[in-house]
């Protein structure tokens, strides 16, 4: 007797396992993320749209582990006297993902992540749903500012407009690969 109620506990439990995991996913099949509308990705891009390429796709990648930019932003505040190679190696010998690491020697792109970590939390969200979406939004930014006469070449970074997979798109890079400068 002892047996038999074990088992049929046993198939029971597993039935309504199976039963609760179907109809759970259900919800998620038929509920679909409300798509962010193009003047709201403008708005959450805008901080971030100039920043040279490299740098961009850091925070964007980054943005996507807000809970690690709070622990960076923690970790540099705690060890403000690293500098350079020892601070690289201090953080790489954290569990975060690499383009959180990557931030480190830049405080400020860290501190304004970290300080408003609501809008790092939607623009990573927002590049996880939309990623064409976010990238377009850059586009639009780049484009506005370059005809607003806001967006040149320096000796910081160089400027071009390229055409790529025939869209035009605003390419900025670092004018120094070894360095690179932070717009404000």
């Amino acid at each position: 007797m002892v047996i038999f109620v074990r088992r049929w506990w046993g198939r029971f439990f597993a039935l309504l396992c199976s039963v609760l995991l179907i109809s759970s996913d259900l919800p998620l099949i038929a509920q679909e993320a409300e798509k962010i509308p193009d003047d709201q990705l403008d708005s959450l891009v805008a901080p971030i749209a100039l920043y040279p390429d490299p740098l961009l796709a850091q925070v964007l990648a980054a943005s996507t582990y807000p809970l690690e930019i709070i622990q960076l932003q923690q970790f540099l505040n705690r060890n403000k006297e690293l500098k350079d190679k020892a601070l690289t190696d201090a953080v790489m010998q954290q569990p975060w993902d690499p383009s959180v690491q990557a931030l480190a020697p830049l405080p400020d792109v860290v501190k304004r992540l970290a300080d408003d970590i609501q809008w790092t939390t939607d623009l990573g969200n927002a590049f996880l749903a939309q990623e064409s979406d976010v990238m377009n939004a850059v586009q639009r930014m780049r484009m506005k500012a370059e005809q607003n006469g806001n967006l040149k070449s320096t000796d910081q970074m160089k400027v071009e407009t390229k055409v790529v997979e025939s869209k035009t798109v605003v390419v900025i890079q670092p004018a120094n690969p070894q360095v690179v400068y932070v717009p404000s």
